[in-house]
């Protein structure tokens, strides 16, 4: 079993004798959907791929919190909110755009991209290696920028 599976289930433990409400929830959901990625794979998730997973249910929360706060239901952001900053504490540091801009130079290069019909080369060989730090949004608007 990975280790940072592992570590999620050992911290579940301890929240729920701590009886911290927020971080059990968050921790049984995020074990929930890490078993269902696996039954899916039909094999064990590596750290990486459990990372990728957290990763997912971080943006799924940004974009709640988004949807809420222009909806005005601020009780209901603060909450997907609390449950982001638990997701957080898993997730490596997000990379900075001059980080990510290199990413995409060297892909470009590896690829020999020259127009935006070779985006989806340069996204791939990108993804692959900044995944879980970057969002893909974001390395796709610099791709654009680059190939343009």
């Amino acid at each position: 079993m990975a280790d940072l599976i592992s570590k999620l289930q050992e911290e579940l433990t301890v929240a729920v004798k701590a009886r911290n409400e927020v971080l059990t929830s968050t921790l049984r959901f995020v074990i929930s959907k890490i078993k269902n990625a696996q039954i899916a794979k039909g094999s064990e998730l590596s750290d990486d791929e459990v990372l990728v997973e957290i990763f997912r249910e971080a943006k799924r929360h940004k974009e709640s919190i988004e949807a809420f706060r222009s909806a005005d239901r601020g009780e209901l952001a603060q909450k997907e909110e609390a449950e982001l900053k638990v997701l957080s504490a898993y997730l490596p540091e997000e990379m900075g755009k001059a980080e990510i801009e290199k990413f995409v130079d060297e892909a470009i290069g590896e690829v020999g991209a020259a127009s935006i019909a070779d985006m989806g080369k340069v996204m791939s060989k990108v993804m692959e290696k900044v995944k879980g730090r970057a969002d893909g949004g974001t390395v796709s608007a610099i791709v654009k920028e680059r190939l343009s």
